[in-house]
């Protein structure tokens, strides 16, 4: 995987993790699901960057 677009799904994840935890610390509903569904976005791009590494070798 391109380090990169590794680091900037790692970061995107990340950020959604403190949109998350922050969404939960003050009862905002909206700012914690916006921050999982970044984590989530994250996680499928390295997904798909995974797979696509795969198949070039």
């Amino acid at each position: 995987m391109a380090a990169g677009k590794k680091a900037k799904n790692m970061a995107k994840k990340a950020k959604g993790k403190v949109k998350e935890t922050s969404g939960e610390a003050v009862g905002n509903e909206s700012l914690q699901a916006k921050g999982a569904r970044e984590q989530m976005a994250g996680d499928a791009k390295q997904t798909a960057q995974k797979a696509k590494d795969t198949l070039k070798h």
